[in-house]
C-alpha cells in the first residue's frame, strides 16, 4: 500500500475507519466496530505522529488496546494491514465510494449491496432514477430523492479535495522525496499554495532536483496509475482520486515558476498582459525583454512583481479580485498571520462531544500560543452529544472558572455554543445566558427551511443581546452539504449593526464563512472571529487554515475579534458594549 512512505496520522486513521465501515457493512459486533471508530478518532487527533510510537505508547492513546496497537504497528512497518486487506477482498472495492455520499452510511451501503447488488455510484444512480430503490424496504421516495441530491452534489464537486487533506498528502509525498535530493527545495503550488478551500490537482515544484526525482515520484506506491513521465515532469493518479504532478525547476527560474504555477489563471493573465504592455514576455522560466531576449527577472517572485511595477502579492490574494490595482498603488492590506491570534472563542470538552477536559484543552491552547480560550460546549437541543440544559451549563461554567483560577498563562472563559431553534429562539433562557462570559450561537438542525424562514431565524438570534458570535454562519460542509438558504446580506448587516462577530470556522470541512463572504462582512463593518471548533487538544492546529481563509478575505489583525489582547477583547465583546 504505502511501502516505504511515511504515514501521517490521517492516513492511519483512514485505514482504521475503513475497517469500521467494512465491519458495519458485514453487520459485525457493534463493540468491535466502535473500537475501530474510536481508534481512528484517537489517531486522527493525536498530538504527535503516531507512526513513531511503539505498541506500548500507542496503548496510551484513548481507545487503543493491544490488538489495534499491534495492527497499527503492522501497517507502519509493512505498509499493509492484513485485516484491512481481508475485509477489502470480501466486497467490490468501489463499495466504499458510496459512503462518501451525504446520507449513505455503512448500514445503507450494506442494504443496497445485499438487496440490489449495488456497489458503484453509477449503479446507485441508475437504481435511484429507475425507481428500483423504492423496492428496498426502508428506502422510499424521500430517501431516493436525498440520494439523487447527494449524487448531484458529488458531481458538482468532482475532482476537488479539502485543503487540509491536500496539504497533508503533499507533506507525505515531499517527505518521501526529500531524502532522495537533500539539496532540492520542494514547494506545493497551485490552489494549495493560494489556500483555496478545496483543491483540484496537486502540483509540486522541485527546485534544483534532477530526473531521478521524476522516476521516484512516478514509482510511488501511492500511485494507482502513471499518467506521464518526461524529462522535467511526472504525473500520477493517486489513491483517493488525486492527480499529482511533480515539476523540475532550475534555480534561476525559481521565482517565475512559483508565480506561474501558483496562479490563479485570472491573476496570471493580468500579469502577462501587464508584461506585454511593457514589451516583455512572462512565462514559467522568467520575465524576458522581447526586443533583446534577455531575462529581466525570474529568480525570485519579488523580482517578477517589482519588474512589473508592483509590490509582491501574497499567494492567498492572487485571484484577480483587485490585488493588482492594490499592489500598484501600495494599498495591499497587512494580512493577518497565525501569530496574530490571541484567543479562540469556540472549543468543546468532555462535557459534551469533546475528547479532552477543560484543563487539557486550556493547556493545549496555551501551548498553541493563545492567551485566552472560551469553552463553548453544546446545549440541550443536541441531545445526541449530551447537550447541556440551564442547570448543567451553570455548573459547567463554575468548573471552568475554577480551572481558570488555577492556571497561569491563559485566561479560560465560560462560554457556550447555544443552538438556534427553528423559530429563532435560543436553546437556553436569558437568565442563564446572562451569567456566561461569551455566547456563540449556531444552527445545527432544520437546514431545509426556505430562505425567508431561515433568514428570520438567524436574524432573531442576532437580535438577542446575549449573543456575541454567530458560528459557521452558512452551515455548509465542503464537498458534502451546500449552504442553507439564507439572505447573507441581511445577516451581515444585522451582525455589523448589533456588534455580533461572524465566525470563520477552521474545521477542514467547514471553513465557514468562506473567503468571499468574509470579505463582504469586513466591507460592511462586521467583526470576524477565527475559531478552531476544536474537539480535542490537536484541534487548535486547524486555526492556521482559518487564518488562511481570513487572509484570502483580505483581513488584517484589526478585523478579527480574537486577535485583540484580552482586555481589548473584553471591551469589544458585544455584551460589554451595551
Amino acid at each position: 500500500m504505502w511501502g516505504c512512505l511515511t504515514l501521517d496520522n490521517l492516513a492511519i486513521a483512514r485505514v482504521l475507519g475503513e475497517i469500521a465501515d467494512l465491519l458495519e457493512i458485514k453487520a459485525e459486533n457493534p463493540f468491535k466496530i466502535r473500537a475501530y471508530r474510536n481508534a481512528a478518532d484517537a489517531v486522527a487527533h493525536a498530538p504527535d505522529r503516531v507512526e513513531g510510537l511503539d505498541a506500548a505508547a500507542l496503548r496510551q492513546l484513548p481507545g487503543i488496546g493491544k490488538e489495534i496497537a499491534a495492527k497499527i504497528r503492522e501497517l507502519v512497518e509493512t505498509g499493509r494491514m492484513q485485516h484491512h486487506q481481508e475485509l477489502l477482498a470480501e466486497f467490490p472495492p468501489t463499495l466504499l465510494d458510496l459512503l462518501h455520499l451525504q446520507g449513505v452510511g455503512p448500514k445503507t451501503a450494506a442494504l443496497l449491496y445485499q438487496s440490489l447488488r449495488i456497489s458503484t455510484l453509477e449503479e446507485l444512480e441508475d437504481a435511484a432514477r429507475s425507481g428500483r430503490l423504492r423496492t428496498v424496504r426502508g428506502m422510499g421516495a424521500k430517501k431516493e430523492e436525498l440520494i439523487l441530491k447527494a449524487l448531484d452534489e458529488r458531481r458538482q464537486h468532482g475532482g476537488r479535495h479539502l485543503l487540509a487533506r491536500t496539504r497533508d498528502l503533499a507533506a507525505v509525498l515531499i517527505a518521501h522525496l526529500q531524502p532522495l535530493a537533500p539539496g532540492a527545495e520542494f514547494v506545493p503550488v497551485g490552489s494549495l499554495r493560494r489556500g483555496a478551500e478545496t483543491c483540484g490537482d496537486l502540483d509540486i515544484l522541485a527546485v534544483g532536483g534532477d530526473h531521478a526525482l521524476i522516476r521516484a515520484f512516478t514509482g510511488n506506491p501511492l500511485a494507482e496509475r502513471v499518467l506521464g513521465e518526461g524529462e522535467t515532469k511526472g504525473s500520477v493518479l493517486l489513491r483517493g482520486g488525486y492527480q499529482a504532478d511533480l515539476r523540475l525547476v532550475p534555480r534561476e527560474s525559481r521565482g517565475a515558476a512559483l508565480q506561474y504555477f501558483t496562479g490563479s489563471k485570472a491573476h496570471n493573465i493580468a500579469l502577462r498582459d501587464r508584461a506585454i504592455a511593457r514589451g516583455c514576455k512572462l512565462n514559467e522560466y522568467g520575465l524576458f525583454d522581447v526586443a533583446t531576449g534577455l531575462a529581466v527577472a525570474g529568480e525570485t517572485e519579488e523580482g517578477i512583481y517589482e519588474a512589473l511595477g508592483l509590490v509582491w502579492v501574497p499567494p492567498e490574494l492572487r485571484e484577480n479580485r483587485g490585488e493588482i490595482e492594490a499592489a500598484e498603488s501600495g494599498r495591499l492590506p497587512r494580512l493577518i498571520a497565525r501569530g496574530d491570534l490571541r484567543g479562540d472563542l469556540h472549543c468543546h470538552t468532555t462535557a459534551t462531544d469533546g475528547r479532552d477536559t477543560i484543563e487539557a484543552m486550556a493547556a493545549a491552547a496555551r501551548a498553541a500560543g493563545l492567551s485566552y480560550l472560551a469553552i463553548a460546549d453544546h446545549t440541550q437541543s443536541l441531545a445526541m452529544v449530551g447537550g447541556l440544559d440551564e442547570a448543567a451549563v451553570l455548573e459547567h461554567a463554575a468548573r471552568i472558572r475554577a480551572v481558570n483560577a488555577s492556571l497561569e498563562g491563559i485566561e479560560v472563559l465560560a462560554g457556550i455554543e447555544c443552538d438556534i431553534r427553528p423559530d429563532g429562539t435560543l436553546d437556553l433562557d436569558e437568565a442563564c445566558l446572562r451569567q456566561l462570559d461569551l455566547v456563540v450561537a449556531s444552527v445545527h438542525s432544520a437546514f431545509d427551511l426556505d430562505e425567508a424562514r431561515m433568514t428570520t431565524r438567524v436574524l432573531r438570534a442576532i437580535a438577542s443581546p446575549h449573543v456575541d458570535v454567530l458560528a459557521h454562519p452558512t452551515g455548509r460542509l465542503l464537498l458534502r452539504r451546500a449552504p442553507y438558504a439564507l439572505d447573507l446580506d441581511a445577516v451581515v448587516d444585522a451582525a455589523a449593526r448589533e456588534g455580533v462577530a461572524l465566525e470563520i470556522n477552521s474545521l477542514a470541512d467547514r471553513l465557514d464563512l468562506g473567503d468571499v463572504n468574509a470579505r463582504l462582512a469586513r466591507s460592511r463593518g462586521a467583526m470576524l472571529a477565527v475559531d478552531s471548533d476544536a474537539h480535542g487538544q490537536a484541534g487548535f492546529d486547524a486555526l492556521a487554515d482559518g487564518v488562511t481563509v481570513a487572509r484570502r478575505a483580505w483581513l488584517e489583525a484589526g478585523d478579527v475579534l480574537n486577535a485583540l489582547p484580552i482586555e481589548q477583547f473584553r471591551k469589544r465583546l458585544r455584551r460589554n458594549r451595551r
